[in-house]
């Protein structure tokens, strides 16, 4: 709809020939005067309509939404969406103003009208995109989409926006329609794919990600490849930035997370417990049966009393009742040092405070290796806090390495310097 109808912009253009001709002026200067002063006045007018729509409106409609309670309006202010929004009234009225200023030069009617009408679609993508980041923002402050990977969705709606947009500013611009430039890309469907290949791998990867809730904004993932060992803050439709625990940052491709492994420590978090899984070798030439005298010597530990009492009656109700010969160790049964080792390792992180006992929870025996005997903890921290896990962990391997010598038991370790100096100075004494 037109501002003005054509017989008004008709006779304002005719009034304004007429005073500008009476400076004197030749019949074409006349016209250029005349379309410099309309153009003058209107650019005067747009900023006054600029003026009042930013400052006076959208003030009022400002101090308005500041007193309500809804969220969104707050965040329509700080996307600057009602600014958006009033850019589209001042290119509206230029674009009903052009026949009334290039009334004079017809020819130049065409690619004035051309411009505000590419000036409109990039003000209606603008007003599009800050609306799309308010819903954003919007999400993020609900629990239910705080983790969710919403910027690879606004990421996809801004990229639609800017595809019609950029249709419509061709058919503009080429005067052809929409649908001839549609089938143009058709053709050019090879070259767009190489082009826009990480967009559209990392689109369905987020979709995918999102759908198999695989990845959350603020889990903890491992990926050894890319080198990523920390917490997600990002996933966006290209790229997922995770801040390892050294404060650095690893940018990871979207559609790695679907194409490549990696581990998410979610279920560990969720748990509330970390898993300990570490192991200690024992020589194995000093595993042996234990004496009488060192079984009484341990039975004063108190974690292992009950149990030695509980064994030694089942031991010897064994050798009884099968009638084995007690001069030969290897026809009965008897404690070894070993056992006794990991029923303490047991117990003892059994009545810990710091150990999940309702997870999982084993002290075993592994393969033995030419590095001894392992004897492997597998249990569960009850806290998912990395320091406070390693300190826990740490404790209970300080006290079971200094226990190790009342069961007449040796650790594991490679030779040190000092060990090939002893030993070289005893071949040389026996020389």
């Amino acid at each position: 709809m037109e501002l003005l109808d054509e017989n008004i912009q008709s006779d304002v253009y005719r009034s304004m020939l007429e005073m500008i001709a009476k400076l004197g002026l030749s019949s074409y200067s006349t016209t250029i005067m005349t379309t410099i002063v309309l153009s003058i006045l209107l650019v005067i007018i747009l900023y006054a309509i600029d003026f009042l729509l930013r400052k006076v409106l959208l003030l009022v409609l400002t101090n308005f939404i500041a007193k309500s309670k809804t969220k969104i309006d707050d965040l329509l202010i700080k996307n600057r969406v009602l600014q958006f929004a009033t850019h589209i009234v001042p290119v509206i009225v230029a674009k009903e103003s052009i026949p009334l200023i290039f009334k004079g030069f017809p020819n130049w009617i065409k690619i004035a009208m051309q411009i505000t009408d590419v000036a409109l679609v990039i003000a209606v993508g603008l007003l599009f995109n800050a609306i799309f980041k308010s819903f954003r923002d919007f999400l993020r402050g609900n629990k239910s989409f705080s983790d969710k990977p919403i910027d690879s969705y606004l990421q996809v709606m801004n990229i639609l926006v800017f595809f019609v947009c950029g249709i419509l500013i061709f058919s503009i611009a080429t005067g052809k329609s929409p649908i001839t430039f549609l089938v143009s890309l058709g053709a050019a469907s090879a070259v767009l794919m190489l082009v826009f290949k990480d967009s559209i791998l990392g689109f369905v990867a987020s979709i995918q990600v999102s759908m198999n809730d695989m990845v959350r904004v603020g889990d903890w993932i491992e990926m050894t490849k890319y080198g990523a060992d920390g917490n997600v803050t990002e996933i966006n439709l290209g790229t997922v930035k995770v801040q390892n625990f050294d404060k650095t940052i690893t940018t990871i491709p979207t559609y790695a997370l679907v194409s490549d492994s990696f581990r998410n420590y979610r279920g560990m978090q969720n748990a509330g417990g970390r898993r300990i899984k570490r192991s200690i070798n024992i020589k194995m030439n000093s595993i042996r049966f234990l004496t009488e005298e060192e079984i009484e010597e341990l039975k004063k530990i108190r974690m292992l009393h009950d149990f030695i009492v509980d064994r030694t009656n089942e031991i010897n109700q064994y050798n009884v009742s099968n009638k084995v010969d007690p001069t030969i160790l290897a026809n009965r049964r008897r404690m070894t040092n070993i056992g006794l080792f990991r029923q303490y390792i047991k117990t003892y992180t059994y009545n810990s405070p710091k150990i999940r006992t309702d997870l999982m929870f084993e002290v075993r025996q592994l393969q033995p290796t030419e590095h001894g005997l392992p004897i492997e903890l597998f249990m569960f921290t009850n806290t998912t806090v990395w320091n406070e896990y390693e300190v826990i962990m740490a404790d209970i391997f300080d006290h079971i390495i200094a226990v190790v010598p009342y069961f007449h038991l040796e650790i594991f370790e490679l030779p040190s310097s000092d060990d090939m100096r002893v030993i070289a100075e005893a071949l040389r004494r026996n020389n």
